[in-house]
């Protein structure tokens, strides 16, 4: 039985909320639909890099959270990332990040799914311009024991 968006919506804020780090970064979930999601990030100082850019290691974050949310919702369960490739394309400069995921296939227990971060270059604008800063795909899994991955 598919969930209708407000079930949708209702369980991915209920996992995000859960998440100290999330909370701490003060990312938000902008959108979710069955296998796909949207996080974005306002820039702040200490995200950045000593190049200004924002830090490698906050573009992954998204990356992870992102595919694991989409290959949550397309597994309808609480899921962990298994595997994560990223590229960096360019650095991400301006006022705010977004991650979108898909789920681009899932079985019972993985989905593999793909995600595009881009960079707002002026969040003040209408209608901001949006840079693409960076792919990545993982592999996501279904966790149906309290987020043990052993099964002893």
């Amino acid at each position: 039985m598919a969930l209708t968006t407000d079930q949708l919506w209702r369980f991915a804020q209920s996992v995000f909320d859960a998440q100290p780090f999330t909370r701490f970064l003060g990312a938000e979930l902008v959108d979710v639909g069955p296998g796909q999601v949207t996080i974005g990030l306002r820039m702040r100082p200490e995200f950045k890099q000593q190049h200004g850019f924002a830090h490698g290691g906050l573009i992954s974050y998204l990356a992870d959270n992102a595919l694991t949310f989409a290959g949550g919702l397309a597994l309808r369960t609480d899921a962990l990332t298994a595997e994560l490739k990223i590229n960096y394309a360019k650095p991400a400069t301006g006022d705010y990040l977004v991650a979108r995921a898909e789920a681009a296939l899932s079985t019972l227990r993985q989905a593999v799914c793909r995600c595009s971060i881009f960079s707002r270059v002026d969040e003040g604008a209408a209608d901001p311009e949006e840079r693409l800063v960076a792919l990545a795909q993982g592999t996501i899994v279904a966790v149906s024991n309290g987020g043990r991955t052993d099964q002893r």
